[in-house]
């Protein structure tokens, strides 16, 4: 079984749409537009789970206030701490929403 390549000029079409985002308002549009409701959810609680781990908290508090199953958990903490360096960015970038940890 081949793996899907995501790396391909199709989605670098949608980074470059996402990159001209202006503010909030077009982002909340354009996704809303692009995704379910359900995915965006999703989407948001697996950010909001990244931030959490990279603050420290513990996974089954976690997965308490997301909903994300365990599984799901321990895979984005090893791409918090092991893939592309995409979520460090972002956290280092907007800053933690748990300054006290």
């Amino acid at each position: 079984m081949s793996k899907l390549k995501w790396d391909n000029i199709t989605a670098d079409d949608l980074f470059n749409a996402i990159l001209a985002l202006k503010n909030l308002n077009e982002a909340k549009q354009f996704f809303r537009d692009l995704l379910t409701a359900p995915e965006i959810i999703e989407f948001s609680n697996r950010w909001w789970a990244a931030q959490m781990i990279d603050a420290k908290i513990p996974y089954v508090a976690i997965q308490k206030e997301t909903g994300l199953s365990s599984r799901t958990i321990a895979r984005i903490a090893k791409w918090l701490n092991q893939g592309k360096g995409g979520y460090k960015l972002m956290i280092k970038r907007l800053g933690s929403y748990f300054p006290e940890n």
